[in-house]
C-alpha cells in the first residue's frame, strides 16, 4: 500500500525490452530513494507498484516489467532523460498522508489541458465514460501516483489543482497536455461498488404486486 505522497521524482536511465526473457527492464536514478529500497520491496513507479530486482550502481534503481504492465501503463511512453515519481511502500508507523493507494492501475488516460493559473497549475484528465462513477467533486484520485483532490467532474473526465509544491516534487514539472499518466481511482469506492453488486445478486429485488 502506499500514499501517493511522492518521495522523489527518479529520472530513468535504461528502458529496454530483453529478448531472452521477453521482459522490460527499468533502471532510475534514485539519489535519496536508493539507500532505503533493498532488493524485494514493493516501490510505486508513477503510482505502479513494481518490485525492486536490485539497487544498481551509482544511486540506481532497478525493475523488471511484465509485457502486460506496459501495455496497460504510460511505462510504453517514456524514455531515458524523463522522470517518475517514486514512493516506497506504507509502514505501520509512517504518518498517514494523502489517502489509501493500491499501486493498481485501472486506467492509462490523456491528459487534456495543463497550464498555469495564477500561482497554481489546472490539470483536466480525460477518462473513459466507465471511470465516471467513481469521481466526485473532493473525492481522491491517484494521477500517476500523485494523491490528488478532484475539484471538478466533467462528462468526459475530470479536473485537479496543483500548487506550486506539486510541481517541485513531481515529475509533473515536465509533462504537458497530450501525454498519458496512470489513474487509480478512490479503492473505497471500488470496494463499495463491488458489495453493492454481490448484495444486488444475493438479494434480488422481488415484485411484492
Amino acid at each position: 500500500m502506499f500514499t501517493g505522497l511522492v518521495e522523489e521524482a527518479g529520472e530513468i536511465v535504461r528502458f529496454a525490452r530483453e529478448e531472452e526473457t521477453d521482459r522490460y527492464v527499468l533502471e532510475v536514478h534514485a539519489p535519496r530513494l536508493v539507500e532505503g529500497v533493498a532488493t524485494g520491496d514493493s516501490v510505486a513507479v508513477n503510482g505502479c507498484c513494481l518490485t525492486a530486482t536490485a539497487s544498481a550502481a551509482e544511486g540506481r534503481l532497478r525493475f523488471d516489467l511484465l509485457g502486460e504492465t506496459v501495455r496497460l501503463t504510460n511505462f510504453g511512453q517514456l524514455s531515458p532523460g524523463r522522470l517518475v515519481n517514486l514512493e516506497r511502500s506504507l509502514l505501520p508507523t509512517t504518518r498517514m498522508g494523502g489517502h489509501m493507494v493500491s499501486g493498481h492501475i485501472d486506467e492509462c488516460a490523456a491528459v487534456d489541458l495543463f497550464e498555469p493559473r495564477g500561482a497554481d497549475h489546472y490539470l483536466r484528465v480525460r477518462t473513459s465514460p466507465e471511470a465516471l462513477r467513481y469521481l466526485v467533486p473532493k473525492g481522491c484520485i491517484a494521477v500517476d501516483g500523485i494523491s490528488l483532490t478532484v475539484a471538478e467532474v466533467h462528462a468526459d473526465g475530470f479536473a485537479v489543482w496543483l500548487i506550486p509544491h506539486t510541481l517541485e516534487v513531481t515529475h509533473l514539472r515536465d509533462r504537458s497536455a497530450g501525454e498519458w499518466v496512470n489513474l487509480e481511482y478512490d479503492l473505497l469506492a471500488k470496494y463499495v461498488e463491488r458489495m453493492l453488486e454481490a448484495r444486488a445478486t444475493t438479494n434480488p429485488a422481488t415484485d411484492s404486486a
